[in-house]
């Protein structure tokens, strides 16, 4: 089994990916740094609140955060975004930060991928790699979502 191949079955392994969940809501989310965050968002039908742990792709600024949804616009909390764009954020030393998502069109999203494949070469083949293996696409084609955090204060 290749790398890409572990990968992409870690990644359709429920209690894998939602291992980190606990850290990040016992405020423990600072072990993983600035390079995974916990996703708050709002189930579309259910109205209930929702959470995924999901790797950056970018920052911009403090503020401002890039992820990708590597299962494209079938992942749950994708489909949940795009419904209803108000969520919260936890990541680094930062809990449950009020933010809002917006999807980012394909020249903004090919401009931060180019950035991400500059500055990450090795990290950018290995996650090609496994998106391939899991949903049998590019990295190129899968969604950008923009995180806006905001302030307590606006």
């Amino acid at each position: 089994m290749s790398r890409a191949d572990l990968g992409a079955k870690l990644l359709r392994t429920r209690w894998f990916v939602r291992a980190p969940i606990g850290l990040f809501r016992a405020r423990l989310g600072f072990v993983f740094g600035h390079r995974l965050l916990l996703l708050e968002h709002t189930g579309r039908k259910t109205g209930e609140s929702r959470y995924v742990a999901l790797e950056t792709v970018s920052r911009p600024t403090p503020d401002t955060i890039v992820i990708a949804s590597g299962f494209g616009t079938k992942a749950q909390w994708y489909r949940n975004l795009t419904a209803n764009p108000a969520c919260r954020v936890s990541i680094g030393l930062r809990h449950r930060v009020p933010a809002t998502a917006r999807t980012l069109a394909l020249d903004e999203s090919e401009l931060v991928l180019a950035e991400y494949k500059r500055t990450h070469p090795a990290a950018y083949r290995e996650l090609s790699g496994v998106i391939e293996a899991a949903i049998g696409g590019s990295i190129d084609d899968v969604p950008l979502v923009e995180l806006t955090l905001h302030s307590l204060s606006s």
